[in-house]
């Protein structure tokens, strides 16, 4: 009888010993987002490629909920369509950061699910277009345990101010200011700093234009030239709409000129390629690499060159709305690939049931999860939605020619209703550079079933924009 208590006491002594709440059953998770990459650039880089590409699962179709930075990123935060959080664009009144916290969108986003989760978080570089706006510069929004956020001198990634937990910090021109380097230095301060599972979002500006890379890169790929795919300059645009008719071909300049882009972006990425090997290495210094996901991605693809765009975004077309998404964890398997529809509204609930935090009833995106078990789940998503608005302030306007849109992209096309009431519709089986628009010609029976599931998506609101998304002919 005597044992018998004393193994009862044992036990219960052990229970009160366990971690509780995150700290016991949650994993560690970063999520590093480029700015402005396309699809289909990774392999240029040494420490994504070992360390992640390899290592971890690659999505082929993962998409953007919009082809510009603010929506697309509001999207990601909050894990809903754009016609469902209302940050149309980049600059107020319908857009940038100023809607996104008038309209109270901050009260609950990925960092506040998970920091009532029990997780210490931290935002680290670009935010949202025109941070922090009417803010004071020492503005921490909801959610962020840790913050270092520009609030000037962003893009240049030297001789910006950042703001670094309520305090404006400055810094030069030094190789040792250069911003990817100072996240970097600053991610691994926070991976040591607690021995609380943690989510770290990491936003670099790489490879947004000016695209200014540490100078220890600055002659890298002296070489290289933008890809010439059949749609670069595209010959035949008869049949496309007014706003890519009107464009005429490239010239050679122009083309010199994608050429140069090119090469200063990939500089600018290797910048961010040695972040990654700085997280990376932090994690297996602290022994968390084991227990820790990876998430790489980017905001929005970009146009240098295809669809006679010397470059460029806010397009339907693949090269903007198709962006990379690397995943590594425990248990997703190194070196595969996934090649179900899955989109950035996608991404908070991933992340959510990580983490087991609790994801609100306005969220619209699918969690991957069974994706990155290597599973195929039933029921999976059929349709990404991505949609566009043009911007009311000039000089925002001024920055595209593409006018409004709503797009519905499905395993085998790509259907697009512009506000003008023109149309695209591509056959990406038989036509992946969509370089043969047809709208006008085709079956009348297609239409409408793109139509339909198009408005469906457009309409969603919460858990019924994933009963649009599974939506088939019939």
């Amino acid at each position: 009888m005597l044992l018998r208590c004393l193994a009862c006491v044992l036990l219960l002594l052990s229970l009160a010993a366990e971690p509780t709440g995150a700290s016991r059953r949650s994993p560690n998770i970063v999520v590093i987002m480029a700015d402005d990459l396309e699809a289909g650039t990774l392999a240029h880089f040494p420490q994504i490629t070992r360390h992640l590409v390899r290592q971890g699962m690659s999505f082929d179709r993962f998409f953007t909920a919009d082809s510009w930075c603010c929506p697309s990123r509001s999207s990601i935060l909050r894990s809903q369509y754009v016609h469902s959080h209302g940050v149309w664009t980049n600059t107020a009144p319908e857009g940038g950061f100023e809607r996104f916290n008038g309209l109270g969108l901050e009260r609950s986003t990925i960092g506040t699910w998970m920091q009532d989760a029990g997780y210490r978080t931290a935002y680290m570089g670009k935010y949202l277009n025109h941070y922090p706006g009417p803010m004071p510069e020492t503005y921490v929004p909801p959610g962020w345990d840790t913050w270092h956020v520009p609030v000037r001198g962003l893009y240049n990634e030297y001789g910006y101010r950042l703001n670094s937990d309520g305090r404006p910090v400055e810094y030069g021109w030094g190789e040792h200011d250069h911003l990817a380097d100072v996240l970097a230095g600053k991610a691994s301060d926070f991976i040591a700093a607690d021995g609380r599972p943690f989510f770290l979002f990491l936003a670099p500006v790489a490879p947004h234009l000016p695209a200014n890379p540490p100078v220890r890169h600055a002659e890298a790929f002296t070489e290289a030239t933008a890809p010439r795919p059949p749609s670069f300059n595209q010959e035949d645009v008869s049949k496309e709409p007014a706003w890519l008719r009107d464009r005429p071909p490239l010239s050679q300049s122009e083309m010199d000129r994608a050429d140069q882009l090119y090469r200063t972006r990939l500089r600018a990425m290797l910048g961010v390629d040695d972040l990654v090997g700085s997280v990376m290495d932090a994690l297996a210094k602290t022994g968390r690499l084991r227990d820790t996901y990876v998430f790489f991605t980017s905001d929005n693809g970009f146009h240098l060159g295809t669809h006679r765009l010397a470059q460029g975004k806010t397009t339907p077309f693949e090269e903007a709305i198709r962006v990379p998404l690397v995943v590594r964890g425990p248990g997703v398997p190194a070196g595969a690939s996934a090649g179900e529809l899955s989109a950035t509204v996608d991404l908070a609930p991933t992340i959510a049931e990580l983490g087991g935090a609790r994801v609100p009833s306005f969220a619209e995106g699918r969690s991957m999860t069974p994706l990155l078990r290597g599973g195929r789940p039933a029921g999976w998503r059929e349709n990404v939605l991505v949609e566009f608005a043009r911007p009311a302030n000039r000089r925002s306007a001024a920055q595209t020619p593409v006018p409004g849109y709503r797009a519905v992209r499905t395993r085998r096309h790509l259907y697009v209703a512009y506000e003008t009431g023109e149309e695209q519709l591509y056959d990406l089986r038989e036509d992946p550079y969509q370089l043969h628009n047809l709208a006008a010609c085709a079956n009348p029976g297609l239409l409408k079933d793109l139509r339909a599931r198009l408005d469906a998506m457009r309409s969603c609101s919460g858990a019924a924009c994933r009963v649009a998304d599974t939506l088939t002919p019939g």
